[in-house]
C-alpha cells in the first residue's frame, strides 16, 4: 500500500506502541470525550435532530476517522459547520433525506481522496473560508436565542431576518428562570476558561445547571422534557432508502456536506501539524472522512468531520496517536450505555450557552477584522461570502466567493504580467545576484528561499510546509520576494503563521526585495518595515550584509 494511502494508525502500530503511549492516549481520549459529550448533543439539537444522533455520530464517525484517517491526532465528530446545512436538509427533505445526503457525501469524499484531491484545500482563499464560517457562526448563535431566553415561539422561522422579527415580537414571553440559567451557564463557561483553561468548561456548566434546575425545581425546559423517548445505545446499522429522485434532490446538499467536511478536516490537520510537528496524509484523511460519513449514515447519524477545537484539546491533553481518538469514541459509547438517563436533566438553556461560545470561536472575529484591512478586492470577497451565507444560502456563498476570488486573481495577474518578466523593473544589484548562486555566500545557520511568482492562496501552504520539513530550524531565514508581484490575504496569513513559528523556534526572518503591492499588504498586516517581527532588506545582497554586520557586532561584543 502506498504511504500516501496508509492510515496513520497502521504506521503508528507498526513502529511500536508501548503501554506508556496507551496511558497518555487514554487520558487524552477521556478528556476529549468530556468536552465532546455536551457539544455533540448541542450540535444535534441545533441541527434539528435529537441529541442521541450527535452522540451516535461522535462514536461511529469518531472511531473510524481516527482508525482510517491520515492524521495522528485528529478527533472527528459532528461540528458547527454542518448545523445550517443539516437543519435545511431535514426541514426540506426529512431526516431520511439527510441520511442519504450524508451517505452520498461520504462517497464523494472517498472518491476525492482516491483521486488525490487532498491538496485542494490550498485553492480555497482565506476570505471565502472566513466569510462563510463567520456567517455560519451568526446563524448558529441566532438559532439559540429561543432556548436561551425561553421564548414562547411554536415555530421559529428558518430565514435569518424573519427569525429575528419573530424574536422581537415574542420578547414579552421571556422566562426569567430560563434566561437566568442560560446567562449563569455562559458566565460559568467563560470564567472557567479564563481561570482554569484545563477544566472541561462545557461539562462543568452542564453539571451545575442541571443540578440547580433539579434541586430548585425550576420550570425550565430540559432534554428530557423535549425528547421524552430518546433511545439509548447505538442502533443496528441499515442501508438508507435509495431512489434516484431523492438522490437528485439531495445531491447539491451532499456536495456541500462533502466540501465542508473536506475543508474543515484538512484545516484541522494543518493546525494539528503545527502543534505536533508531524505531517498528515491529506488524501488518506479524505478517505477516512468518507468512510466515516458513510458509516454514520448507516447508523442514522449526522455528517462528521475533523473538529479543530477537539483536536487541539487532544494534543494539549497529551494525545500521541490515533488511539486517543478511538478511546474518545469508546468513552462516549460507555456514557450512552450507562448514563443516558442523566441527560434528561440537562437544561436546553445551557446547551444554547455552549453553542453561543462555539459560535464565537468559529467566527474567528480577529481574523475577520484583520481581513477588513486588506485591499478592496479581498474585503469584497469576505463580505459578499459572509452576507450570502447569512441571508441567502451557504452553497451559493461558497460558489460566488470562490468565483470572485478567482476572477480577481486573474485580473491581478494580467495587470502584473508586464512587471513579472520586466528585467528593468528589478534592482540592478539584485539582478546581479543570480539565483543559482544564492547560497554560495551563506553564513552558518542561515537559510534562503526564493518565492517565484504571485504568492496567493494556491501556494501559501508551501511556505509552512517548508519550515516544518527542515528539522532543526536555522537561526536566520531570508525570504527573497523580488519576483513576487502580488500577495493576497491567504498568502499574508501563511506568512504570519510562518513568522510566528519561526519566532517560536528562535529563528529570525528577513524579507528581501519586497515590491510595492506586497509591501502595501504587509504594512496593513503589521509585517512592514516598521514591524518588530521581521526585518526588511532592499535586495538579497543587502540582506547578507545585514547578517554579516549583526554577526560582526555579536563577535565584537
Amino acid at each position: 500500500m502506498p504511504q500516501a494511502f496508509t492510515p496513520k494508525l497502521w504506521t503508528v502500530l507498526r513502529g511500536g506502541y508501548a503501554s506508556a503511549d496507551f496511558r497518555a492516549d487514554a487520558i487524552a481520549g477521556l478528556t476529549v470525550a468530556i468536552v465532546a459529550l455536551p457539544l455533540a448533543m448541542a450540535l444535534a439539537i441545533a441541527s434539528g435532530a435529537s441529541p442521541d444522533k450527535g452522540l451516535i455520530t461522535a462514536v461511529v464517525a469518531g472511531l473510524l476517522i481516527s482508525s482510517l484517517g491520515g492524521s495522528r491526532v485528529q478527533i472527528g465528530g459532528p461540528t458547527a459547520a454542518f448545523v445550517v446545512v443539516v437543519f435545511n436538509v431535514i426541514a426540506t427533505h426529512g431526516y431520511d433525506g439527510l441520511v442519504l445526503a450524508t451517505l452520498m457525501a461520504g462517497a464523494i469524499l472517498t472518491v476525492a481522496g482516491l483521486v488525490r484531491f487532498g491538496q485542494i484545500i490550498k485553492f480555497i482563499p482565506h476570505p471565502v473560508v472566513t466569510g462563510f464560517t463567520a456567517g455560519i457562526a451568526i446563524i448558529i448563535a441566532s438559532s439559540q436565542v429561543k432556548d436561551f431566553l425561553g421564548l414562547a415561539i411554536p415555530n421559529v422561522p428558518a430565514e435569518f431576518v424573519e427569525k429575528w422579527i419573530a424574536y422581537f415580537d415574542a420578547i414579552a414571553t421571556v422566562r426569567p428562570e430560563t434566561a437566568g440559567v442560560g446567562l449563569a451557564s455562559l458566565l460559568i463557561i467563560l470564567a472557567t476558561r479564563r481561570i482554569s483553561p484545563r477544566l472541561p468548561a462545557y461539562l462543568f456548566a452542564v453539571v451545575v445547571a442541571a443540578a440547580a434546575v433539579a434541586l430548585l425545581k425550576l420550570p425550565v425546559e430540559t432534554i428530557g422534557s423535549r425528547f421524552p423517548n430518546m433511545p439509548t445505545g447505538i442502533p443496528a446499522p441499515s442501508i438508507p432508502t435509495f431512489s434516484l429522485v431523492k438522490a437528485e434532490e439531495v445531491l447539491p446538499s451532499a456536495f456541500t456536506i462533502a466540501f465542508l467536511a473536506g475543508i474543515e478536516a484538512l484545516l484541522s490537520c494543518v493546525v494539528a501539524d503545527g502543534m505536533t510537528g508531524f505531517r498528515h496524509r491529506s488524501n488518506q484523511e479524505l478517505i477516512g472522512q468518507g468512510v466515516a460519513n458513510v458509516a454514520s449514515a448507516m447508523f442514522g447519524g449526522l455528517p462528521a468531520t475533523g473538529a479543530i477545537a477537539r483536536t487541539a484539546t487532544n494534543v494539549k491533553s497529551g494525545g500521541r496517536t490515533p488511539v486517543a481518538g478511538i478511546m474518545h469514541a469508546v468513552f462516549i459509547l460507555l456514557f450512552m450505555l450507562f448514563a443516558t438517563d442523566v441527560m434528561s436533566y440537562v437544561p436546553m438553556a445551557v446547551l444554547a450557552a455552549i453553542l453561543f461560545v462555539v459560535a464565537w470561536g468559529m467566527s474567528e472575529a480577529k481574523r475577520f477584522f484583520a481581513l477588513l484591512k486588506m485591499p478592496m478586492g479581498e474585503r469584497a470577497v469576505l463580505l459578499i461570502t459572509f452576507g450570502l451565507t447569512v441571508f441567502l444560502d451557504l452553497t451559493v456563498a461558497i460558489g460566488v466567493g470562490v468565483t470572485l476570488a478567482s476572477l480577481m486573481f486573474m485580473a491581478k495577474m494580467s495587470e502584473a504580467g508586464g512587471v513579472v518578466n520586466g528585467r528593468a523593473m528589478l534592482n540592478e544589484q539584485d539582478a546581479d545576484a543570480e539565483d543559482v548562486h544564492q547560497r554560495d555566500a551563506l553564513p552558518n545557520g542561515v537559510e534562503v528561499f526564493q518565492i517565484l511568482g504571485p504568492f496567493f492562496f494556491g501556494v501559501a501552504g508551501e511556505l509552512l510546509s517548508t519550515l516544518r520539513g527542515m528539522g532543526e530550524p536555522p537561526r536566520i531565514i531570508v525570504l527573497r520576494m523580488r519576483l513576487v508581484p502580488y500577495l493576497d490575504a491567504s498568502g499574508t496569513t501563511a506568512l504570519e503563521d510562518f513568522v510566528h513559528e519561526a519566532h517560536v523556534a528562535d529563528c529570525k526572518v528577513i524579507l528581501s526585495g519586497v515590491r510595492k503591492q506586497p509591501m502595501e499588504v504587509l504594512n496593513r498586516a503589521g509585517l512592514g518595515r516598521n514591524s518588530d517581527r521581521v526585518s526588511h532588506a532592499s535586495n538579497y545582497l543587502d540582506a547578507l550584509a545585514m547578517i554579516a554586520s549583526a554577526d560582526g557586532k555579536a563577535s565584537a561584543d
